[in-house]
C-alpha cells in the first residue's frame, strides 16, 4: 500500500496554489500526517472527461470485458480519466470494480430500429411505440444516462432519416426523467433535430445538422452539445463507401464541410459544449487531447478547452472535481496549459484513483 501523497501546484483557472494530499484513493484538501510530497510546482487540472465513449465497442463487435479494461487503460493513460459511455453492447459495469481505472456514467445500450443502425450494437425495436418502455429498461441498466440513434440512413429514402415520431420521443423523455435518468440521441443530419429538441432531450451527440434557429433552442432549453470533432473527420471516409446512395453521400460530405462553422456557431451562442471522442468505432481509445486540441479549431482558448473537458462536464455530470473527498483523480503538468493544450500530451504525472498511473 502506498503511503498518503501530497502534490503541490498551480491552478490553471484560478492562478491559486493548490495543496492536494491523496490517502487511501481520495483527496484531501488538509494536511495528512506524515505524506511524502510527491511533486510541488507545475500545473494541477483535474482528470479530463470523455463524455462521448464506448469501451465496450470495437470494429467487428464480439469485445470481451478484459478488451474493455484495456481499452479504458488506454484512454486513462491519455487523462480520460472519467468517461460518459453512450451506448455498448457489452455491460462493463465489471470495471467498476477497477480501483485504479476511469470512472463510469453509462447510458446502458442503444435504442434503435431494425436496419436503422450498426447491426447488433443495440436494441432493434420492431414496435417503435415500445420505445419508452426500452427506455425505462435501459435506464435501469445505465447509470443515469439513455442513448437512443435519432437519426440514421433509411435505404428506402436513400438518406438520413429520423427513426421516432415527435409523440414517441415525448414519451422517452418522460419515461427517462421519470427514472431519474436523462437522454441523449445520436444526429448527423437536419430532419431529427427539430423533434429531439423540442422533446426536450437532455444533450445532443454529434449535431453537424444543426441551423441557427436550433442552436438559439439549444441555448434557451439548456441541451447540450458534445460534436465528437474528431469523428467527424471521418465523414469523408463514410460518404466514399457510400456510392449506392448518392444522396446520403452527398449530404454526409455537405455535413463535414460546413461542421466547423456550425460549431463555431453554437460556441458562439453560448451552447454548453463538451469534449468526447466516440471512441470505439472509427476512431481509437486514448485519444482526448486530439478532441481538446480541435475544440480550439472551433474559437475556443487553450484554458476554455480544457474546462470543456474538465471541469464543465464534471459539473454536467455531477462529479466532483478537485474537492476534499473526491476520488483522486488529476493530472500534474510540467507547462501552463493556457498557453496550450498541448501540455496535456506529457503530463507530469496522472493520478487515477488515487494511483500514479506516470
Amino acid at each position: 500500500m502506498v503511503g498518503a501523497e501530497h502534490y503541490r501546484g498551480i491552478d490553471p483557472f484560478t492562478g491559486e496554489t493548490l495543496d492536494l494530499w491523496v490517502d487511501g484513493g481520495r483527496l484531501s484538501t488538509e494536511p495528512v500526517a506524515g505524506a511524502e510530497t510527491v511533486s510541488d510546482g507545475g500545473w494541477i487540472v483535474p482528470g479530463l472527461v470523455d463524455a462521448h465513449n464506448h469501451v465496450g465497442i470495437a470494429p467487428g463487435l464480439g469485445v470481451t470485458i478484459e478488451q474493455a479494461r484495456g481499452f479504458a487503460a488506454q484512454d486513462a493513460r491519455a487523462g480520460a480519466l472519467l468517461i460518459r459511455e453512450v451506448g455498448s453492447p457489452v455491460d462493463t459495469h465489471p470495471l467498476d470494480g477497477d480501483a485504479h481505472g476511469p470512472r463510469f456514467l453509462r447510458a446502458g445500450k442503444h435504442i434503435a430500429r431494425p436496419k436503422r443502425y450498426l447491426r447488433d450494437y443495440g436494441v432493434e425495436l420492431d414496435d417503435p411505440g415500445l420505445l419508452a418502455d426500452e427506455v425505462r429498461r435501459q435506464a435501469a441498466a445505465g447509470d443515469g444516462w439513455v442513448k437512443l440513434v435519432g437519426d440514421w440512413i433509411d435505404r428506402e429514402a436513400g438518406d438520413l432519416a429520423p427513426l421516432w415520431t415527435r409523440a414517441q420521443l415525448d414519451a422517452a423523455v418522460a419515461a427517462a426523467h421519470a427514472a431519474g435518468a436523462r437522454i441523449t440521441a445520436h444526429v448527423f443530419g437536419y430532419d431529427a433535430l427539430p423533434d429531439i429538441i423540442g422533446a426536450g432531450f437532455d444533450s445532443i451527440e454529434h449535431g453537424t445538422g444543426l441551423t441557427p434557429d436550433l442552436i438559439d433552442e439549444l441555448v434557451a432549453r439548456r441541451i447540450a452539445l458534445v460534436p465528437t470533432l474528431i469523428q467527424v473527420e471521418n465523414f469523408p471516409g463514410i460518404a466514399d463507401g457510400a456510392d449506392r446512395f448518392p444522396v446520403y453521400q452527398a449530404n454526409m460530405r455537405k455535413l463535414y464541410a460546413e461542421a466547423g462553422s456550425v460549431y463555431a456557431a453554437a460556441r458562439e451562442a453560448g451552447v454548453a459544449i463538451y469534449a468526447g471522442t466516440d471512441a470505439g468505432g472509427f476512431v481509437a481509445h486514448g485519444r482526448i487531447v486530439d478532441e481538446v486540441q480541435a475544440l480550439t479549431g472551433i474559437g475556443f482558448s487553450p484554458l476554455e478547452a480544457l474546462a470543456a473537458s474538465s471541469i464543465a462536464p464534471r459539473r454536467w455530470l455531477g462529479v466532483d472535481a478537485l474537492d476534499h473527498g473526491a476520488r483522486a483523480d488529476f493530472l500534474v503538468l510540467d507547462s501552463d496549459p493556457a498557453g496550450s493544450v498541448t501540455a496535456l500530451r506529457t503530463p507530469r504525472h496522472i493520478v487515477c484513483g488515487g494511483a500514479r498511473l506516470s
